[in-house]
C-alpha cells in the first residue's frame, strides 16, 4: 500500500504497511494476559474475524507456554551506557613538571 501526495519539491510517496497478526498478537500480549482481550485487540487491529483471532492467539499462547518467556526491560531495569572521556588540559606558559 502506498499514498502519493504533490509537494513543492514533486511527487511523495509513503508506504504503509499494516502489521501482520502475528505483530497484533504480540502487542495485545504486552498489554493484557487474558486470551479473549488479546485476541479482541488483535481483531481490532486487524479488522479481521474474532473466531478467526482468538484461534490464533491460542497457538500462541501455548507456543509461548513452552518457549522462553519475553522480557521488556523499563527504564528502570534498561541498563545505561556510561560514557567516560578523557579531558586534556593543554597548558600555555610555564609548567612546573617541565621546567619551561
Amino acid at each position: 500500500m502506498s499514498e502519493d501526495w504533490n509537494t513543492k519539491y514533486g511527487t511523495r510517496r509513503v508506504r504503509r504497511d499494516p502489521p501482520t497478526l502475528e505483530e497484533a498478537i504480540f502487542a495485545a500480549v504486552g498489554i493484557t494476559d487474558d486470551q479473549q482481550q488479546q485476541a479482541e485487540i488483535a481483531a481490532a487491529l486487524m479488522g479481521l474475524p474474532y473466531e478467526e483471532v482468538l484461534a490464533e492467539v491460542k497457538k500462541t499462547g501455548r507456543a509461548l507456554a513452552r518457549s522462553a518467556t519475553r522480557v521488556i526491560a523499563g527504564e528502570q531495569g534498561a541498563q545505561r551506557s556510561v560514557v567516560v572521556e578523557r579531558r586534556v588540559i593543554r597548558r600555555f606558559g610555564n609548567d612546573k613538571r617541565t621546567g619551561t
